[in-house]
């Protein structure tokens, strides 16, 4: 009776500690050291080529991974195609004919393939290639926490309603933040990396047409000449840099910009408008070495946003499709 009671002690204390080592899965730097050690340096040679034959790419892949933690968590979920049981994030109105990258992220899933193959997420190729991206033109790096795997599921309706809009008002992005465990501050950093990357016409052409109080008459004359006033479909997709000042380095010069009422969306004046965040955007735009510290602190925070870990999910073969 003794050595009964003991056994089915002893399997209680095993069953807690393997749900305890499940439930504590976590990222961790060194996921792949083992398994993969050359998947690291094999995803930063192809980003590398990736932006260096086009710089605007840095921001696409920084911008992916921001659009896909904002869904589901960091699950690689906004890489996934239409298919007969999956409505893909790509055409939610946040995504479709602005997210892009895609590209470069199934290259370097192909290169990590050949050295390792089924063992590199492509939610972990994403969050290691925005580092890789934010480096290649002079932002910050950071030590990127591995170990997530990918999803067999999107969401366009929560694309939908879940990623910032480009008429957002303050209230409503910081509202959007919070509800994915970022503060403030983490909202007017992140938001920095529009010092890089364009814009579609019909993002601000309401914003530069409608001689409002908060831009800048000669910043809107100037994107007049680019955006016509006209809305069809040729005039829509014609683009402007977020930063006309430095719009391929990655600096502090977009904060500069919303001081002078020369923000180009909605969204990006709003930080600095009379409200909670003018603070924050006054601080960035004289301290760039602070601006690229939280920069990455905050780009480590939002890849810690619901992580599928330990058996969840699966490690996709191809980044766009199910296994």
């Amino acid at each position: 009776m003794a050595y009964r009671t003991l056994s089915i002690t002893s399997f209680v204390i095993f069953i807690l500690v393997l749900l305890g080592t499940i439930c504590d899965a976590k990222l961790s730097s060194t996921f792949y050291d083992n398994t993969c050690p050359d998947a690291l340096s094999t995803i930063r040679t192809v980003i590398r080529r990736a932006v260096s034959k086009e710089r605007r790419m840095a921001a696409s892949l920084i911008r992916l991974h921001f659009h896909d933690c904002f869904v589901q968590g960091c699950d690689a979920s906004i890489l996934l195609d239409d298919s007969t049981s999956i409505e893909s994030e790509k055409t939610a109105l946040q995504n479709v004919n602005s997210v892009r990258g895609f590209n470069v992220i199934d290259q370097a899933k192909t290169e990590v393939e050949k050295v390792c193959s089924g063992v590199v997420s492509c939610a972990d190729i994403m969050a290691v290639a925005a580092r890789d991206a934010s480096f290649a033109v002079g932002g910050p790096s950071w030590t990127v926490k591995l170990g997530r795997r990918d999803s067999t599921t999107a969401s366009k309706s929560l694309a939908s309603s879940d990623l910032p809009l480009f008429t957002d008002d303050l209230d409503t992005l910081i509202s959007r933040f919070n509800s994915k465990g970022l503060t403030a501050r983490d909202m007017v950093t992140l938001s920095g990396a529009h010092t890089i990357g364009q814009a579609q016409c019909f993002t601000f052409r309401g914003r530069i047409y409608n001689n409002a109080s908060d831009i800048d008459a000669g910043f809107a004359s100037t994107r007049r000449r680019g955006c016509p006033s006209l809305n069809n479909n040729d005039n829509n997709k014609k683009l402007a840099a977020l930063d006309l000042v430095t719009p391929n380095s990655f600096d502090n010069n977009y904060f500069k910009n919303l001081i002078q009422k020369k923000g180009l969306l909605q969204s990006d004046q709003v930080l600095y408008s009379g409200g909670s965040t003018d603070s924050i955007v006054s601080e960035y735009s004289k301290n760039p070495t602070t601006f690229k510290s939280d920069f990455a602190a905050a780009m480590i925070k939002m890849g810690d946003i619901e992580p599928l870990t330990g058996s969840a999910g699966m490690i996709r073969k191809i980044c766009s499709s199910i296994n």
